[in-house]
Formats: structure tokens, C-alpha cells, sequence
């Protein structure tokens, strides 16, 4: 049996330093939507601040999951918890997800917000340009064959993060197994990490800006007017995802003694940067580091966070569950019973792909649309004018369903500090704040079993 090198845990982030980024944001995402109001035209130029920022953070995301990845499972001594911790995640995930998307059928029943639309599937036209190839290329075949890259510079170059994942979970393996002969390997990549969550700091400075111009952007090229007509497919979304968020993954937490809406404010900069940015990817990194701090260890953040991003979508599964049936609604397309649980059943493979291309949640539901052959994919042209604005409900509820479950685990390894937790959430974290060294790795001199 290795002997197990105990995980460090970060300082908190200074409160005066959260509250100014938080206010920073939140002002920017406000004067964005008043310039997309007011000057749609300037609005339209302002979307490479946006894409720029995206971009920063994407750039980083590959090295910070590596090295996160690769320190957590080679100090971890037991490779048979990497597999418990694994297993344990995914069976997580499929349970979540699965909820959600039977909570998003049962509520787009019983509100019924497609009733009246009345589009009829002949006036909507041919398949829509590239989305339909795109969507069946979307199996699962393709999906797991996609999680193995041609090269490993291919995948950290493509910033694939399943790829990357998976070169830093056998690279993790290896040099737990070299014993002693890794400590400097390790030592260095352990600085590396402290040297990339100082660059993902300095890129969070540039959070508010980037806000600001994928807002005015949003609005000033979709318009406050192209809510109207689809109002209540959006307002449904956005009270089933935070019903799912405050009484699902709130019971979740009152099981472990931890609070949802202290732990919503506690992530509160990341959520404002994906409510600005429409990009769950945007606030990864950031989102690493502070689940971190709160108790989580090294290996379960790098494992449940990473995965959690393809597999874990709940914001996601209830979006395409509503999406689909508000459709069929709209366009007077008849789903039986058996229809629906067809829908369920496809949705809950299909789903775990969404990560995995662009436009995740619009892609995968073309791909379900096609494999149903009930609904017309051209129907999905109803939804394009309103897509980018419940694509941030989707974005919420992914980050903080993927932090919840991050917390799940930790707690079920025994390796979450309740009571360091709460008093973090709380603001009080002086008593359990911890320095966050380097690790000494000289004294790592027994390998995992073979």
C-alpha cells in the first residue's frame, strides 16, 4: 500500500477583493445591456471584448486541469480510489441529470407554453445549414472515440478538455508508480499549478470587460423584442432551473449540513462571469481553485470538475426536455406517452454529448429531433431568435449542479470538513484558513500496487 501525501488547502480569496470583482461584473453586465438598448449598432462591435476574454480563460483551461489532474492522482496513493472516486462521480451524474430532465417533462406538460404558437411544421422550411450534419454525427461512438485524441498535443492545442482529462489520468497513474523517482516531476508540476491559478487571477481582472461586450452584444443583435412571442418557453426554463437549483441540489446540501444560497453567494463572482459570458468554461478555472478552498481535495476537484463538464449537465437536460416538447407543441405534433419516455430514454445518451461540440444544447437536440423522426429539426428554427438567452440559465445551473456534486463526493470520501465549509460559506473562514505551499514530494518513497 503507498503511503498517501496529504492534500494542502487554499486561502480563501480576501472579501474586499470577491465583493469588487462581484460589483464590477454586475455593473458591467448592466451598462452591456443598456448599450445593446440604447446603441445596438456600437453593441455589435463590442462582441470581440467578449470572445476575447472567453478565449483568455480557455487558453488557460488545459494546463490548470492537467496539473490539477496529474498532482491529485499521483499523490493520492491509492489508485483504487481514483476508480471509487470516478465511479462514484458518474453514477452522480447520471442520476442528476436524469432528474432534471424528467423535472423539465413534467413541468413543459403541465405549463404548456408551446399552446398557441401555432407554427406549422410545413411553413418552417428545410433543415437548418450545418446544424442537421452536425447532429448526426453526434453518437455515442463517435463521442467515446472523440474522448481519445490523435496526439497529446493535439489535445491540450484543441483544448479538448475529455482529451486532456484523459492523458492526465494515465499521466497521474504513471508517476504514481515511479515512487521516489517522481517527487521532482512532481514538485514541479505542483509549482506549475500555483503559477497558473496566478495567471487565471490576473485574466479574472479582465472579467467585467469581457461581460460587458458579450452582453451589449446579445442584446443588441437578438433584441429585448425576440423574448416576447417565446416568453414563457423562456420563463419556464428559468424557474425550473432555479427550482431545480434551490429544492434539489438545496435538499442535497441541507443533507450535509451546508446551505445552497450561502454556497451560490460563496461562487457568486463565477456565476456573474457566466451570466455575462454565456460560457460555463469561462469560470472552470476559477471555479477549481475556489471549491478548493472550501475544503474539497485536489484529486475529487480534478476528477468530478473536468467530468462534470460533459457529463453533468443539469441545466442542460432540463433545457432539452422542455425545448423538445414545447416544439411539438408549438407545431401541433402529437407525443404520446411512449413517445415521451422515447424522448427521456435518447435524451439521457444524447445529453452526455453536449459538451463535446459547439452549441452543445442546440446541437444535441437536432441529433435527438433526428433520431425521433417525430418532429421535424427544421422546427428548431423557432427557437433561434431566444436559444443565447436561456443558454445562461443552461450555464448557471451546469456550474453550480457541477460544484454541488463536487462537495457530494468529497463528502462521501470523507474528505469534506463540514464545519470548514460552512464557516467559508459564512465569511468566517480565520479559524480553518490553512497557507498553501508548495508540497514537499522528497518523502514519497513507496508506489502504488501494481
Amino acid at each position: 500500500m503507498s503511503k498517501q501525501i496529504p492534500i494542502e488547502r487554499g486561502t480563501a480569496t480576501p472579501a474586499h477583493a470577491s465583493s469588487k470583482l462581484y460589483l464590477q461584473v454586475l455593473v458591467a453586465i448592466t451598462l452591456g445591456v443598456a448599450v445593446g438598448v440604447c446603441f445596438p449598432s456600437l453593441g455589435l462591435q463590442l462582441e470581440p471584448l467578449g470572445q476575447a476574454f472567453v478565449k483568455l480563460v480557455k487558453m488557460i483551461i488545459a494546463p490548470v486541469v492537467f496539473t490539477t489532474v496529474v498532482v491529485g492522482i499521483a499523490s493520492m496513493g491509492d489508485m483504487k480510489k481514483v476508480g471509487r472516486v470516478g465511479l462514484k462521480a458518474l453514477v452522480w451524474f447520471e442520476v442528476m441529470t436524469t432528474l432534471a430532465l424528467l423535472i423539465g417533462l413534467v413541468v413543459v406538460n403541465v405549463v404548456r407554453p408551446g399552446v398557441g404558437v401555432d407554427a406549422s411544421a410545413a411553413s418552417l422550411g428545410g433543415d437548418l445549414p450545418g446544424v442537421g450534419e452536425a447532429a448526426r454525427k453526434l453518437t455515442f461512438v463517435d463521442f467515446f472515440l472523440h474522448t481519445i485524441p490523435d496526439t497529446v498535443v493535439g489535445a491540450f492545442a484543441n483544448g479538448d478538455m475529455l482529451q486532456v482529462l484523459l492523458f492526465s489520468v494515465l499521466f497521474g497513474f504513471a508517476l504514481a508508480r515511479m515512487g521516489e523517482d517522481a517527487a521532482p516531476v512532481l514538485t514541479f508540476i505542483e509549482r506549475t499549478s500555483h503559477a497558473l491559478f496566478g495567471v487565471v487571477g490576473l485574466i479574472m481582472n479582465f472579467a467585467p470587460l469581457g461581460a460587458f461586450g458579450a452582453m451589449a452584444f446579445t442584446v443588441s443583435k437578438y433584441g429585448l423584442s425576440s423574448l416576447t412571442s417565446l416568453f414563457w418557453l423562456m420563463a419556464c426554463v428559468y424557474v425550473t432551473c432555479l427550482l431545480f437549483v434551490l429544492v434539489v441540489l438545496g435538499t442535497v446540501m441541507a443533507s450535509m449540513g451546508l446551505s445552497i444560497t450561502r454556497f451560490i453567494y460563496y461562487i457568486r463572482n463565477e456565476l456573474l462571469v457566466v451570466l455575462g459570458t454565456s460560457s460555463s468554461e469561462a469560470a472552470l478555472p476559477h471555479l477549481m481553485q475556489r471549491l478548493e478552498q472550501l475544503g474539497c481535495s485536489k484529486p475529487v476537484v480534478g476528477l468530478v470538475v473536468p467530468t462534470g463538464y460533459s457529463f453533468n449537465l443539469d441545466g442542460t437536460s432540463i433545457y432539452l426536455t422542455m425545448a423538445a416538447v414545447f416544439l411539438a407543441q408549438a407545431t401541433h405534433t402529437p407525443l404520446s406517452l411512449g413517445d415521451q419516455i422515447t424522448l427521456l430514454l435518447l435524451l439521457m445518451v444524447t445529453s452526455k454529448g453536449a459538451a463535446a461540440v459547439t452549441g452543445g444544447g442546440f446541437i444535441t437536440l437536432a441529433a435527438t429531433l433526428s433520431a425521433m423522426h417525430t418532429l421535424p429539426v427544421s422546427s428548431l428554427t423557432l427557437l433561434l431568435g431566444v436559444d443565447r438567452f436561456m443558454s445562461e440559465a443552461r450555464a448557471l445551473t451546469n456550474l453550480v449542479g457541477n460544484g454541488v456534486a463536487t462537495l457530494v463526493v468529497s463528502r462521501w470520501e470523507g474528505e469534506l470538513d463540514v464545519d470548514r465549509a460552512r464557516a467559508i460559506m459564512a465569511g468566517t473562514p480565520d479559524s480553518y484558513t490553512e497557507s498553501r505551499q508548495p508540497r514537499d514530494f522528497s518523502n514519497l518513497t513507496e508506489s502504488a500496487p501494481d
